[in-house]
């Protein structure tokens, strides 16, 4: 299971890098690039099934900590929507839309990272 898990950890952060670097790279000329909407997916999923594995198993030597994972769940959420409402409206896409998303994938990696 920490084979099982470490893994998918690598996955979430592709996933979320994928999100970060198709996003800065569109702001000057604002889209949503198509590997945006398969790393947020990535994200997602991937974060759902650690917390899963995290809760069912001794995979982790902490507690987790469900504040914070239900503070990131409802940012990626957020995120999700926008990139589906970018994919599916492409004539909408602005720089502001393009830029929240960017702006609420680094807020998320920043609670990963600092929420201690």
């Amino acid at each position: 299971m920490d084979f099982l898990y470490h893994l998918l950890v690598v996955l979430h952060l592709i996933g979320w890098a994928i999100v970060l670097g198709g996003t800065l790279v569109n702001l000057r000329t604002p889209k949503i690039a198509t590997g945006v909407l398969h790393g947020i997916l990535t994200a997602l999923v991937t974060g759902i099934l650690m917390v899963g594995i995290a809760e069912s198993t001794d995979v982790l030597s902490y507690e987790l900590n469900t504040t914070k994972i239900a503070v990131k769940l409802v940012v990626a959420l957020v995120v999700t929507g926008l990139v589906i409402y970018g994919t599916r409206r492409p004539e909408k896409v602005t720089r502001g839309l393009v830029g929240s998303i960017a702006g609420l994938t680094v807020v998320n990696i920043a609670i990963a990272v600092l929420w201690r």
